[in-house]
């Protein structure tokens, strides 16, 4: 018997190579509105992205308006002209086709598959979340996947998890962990819900002196005997 039953994965950047995608999915986006793009274009918009699911994070905005703001900002910074609504809806299909892995993902979760119950929980858009992770060679390993925009909440707020723990069956906060990258998501949100957190730290950051992380990892490698044996 592992020592987790059920494991929580995050999606974005943990399993799923949301960088690459991001980064392709902008290029196709100014491209498709003759607008200029390069690295730097790429990584503000990168930086307005991140702060504003900071603020969703925070309850500080509404996710509808997020997909809209975002761009809002973007364009306002370089002085484009385009509608930032047309602009949100075209990324929303490119980054959608995005489906790209983390290395080592599909190895831990073909490992894990069978020794424990492994589910997906993310704060991602419904229709790009799906669309990169169902048709990824992840998908038949998980048990499901639970996507903030059906739950009516989001990471890290407990109703989130709750909600979460009332569609598992059997579950067993003892015997439960999640796993993620985001401290201020999955790590906050798995400490407030009462379950072990493992988090995913491939740029080793410092660890925050006020958390108390359950694990701390660098390697996706490392996680199997997280889950496996504790340690």
């Amino acid at each position: 018997m592992s020592r987790y039953e059920f494991v929580l994965f995050d999606a974005d950047d943990t399993l799923l190579d949301f960088k690459r995608s991001e980064h392709e999915a902008v290029c196709d986006v100014m491209h498709s509105f003759g607008l200029p793009v390069s690295d730097d274009i790429v990584e503000k918009y990168s930086r307005i992205n991140d702060m504003h699911w900071k603020m969703l994070e925070k309850g500080e905005i509404e996710k509808k308006r997020l997909y809209y703001s975002r761009w809002e900002k973007f364009c306002e910074f370089y002085g484009y002209s385009c509608d930032p609504a047309k602009v949100a809806k075209k990324y929303e299909e490119c980054l959608s086709n995005k489906s790209y892995l983390m290395e080592g993902a599909l190895d831990l979760c073909q490992k894990l598959y069978g020794k424990c119950k492994i589910y997906l929980v993310t704060n991602g858009n419904k229709r790009v979340q799906e669309g990169r992770f169902n048709p990824s060679a992840l998908h038949t390993y998980f048990e499901g996947i639970f996507i903030s925009e059906d739950i009516g909440y989001e990471k890290p707020r407990a109703e989130f998890f709750d909600r979460v723990f009332s569609r598992i069956p059997g579950f067993i906060h003892e015997r439960t962990i999640i796993v993620g990258d985001s401290l201020t998501s999955d790590i906050a949100g798995g400490i407030n819900a009462g379950i072990d957190t493992c988090w995913y730290n491939p740029k080793s950051k410092p660890t925050p002196e006020n958390m108390e992380i359950t694990y701390i990892k660098n390697n996706l490698s490392e996680i199997e005997d997280v889950v496996l044996w504790g340690k």
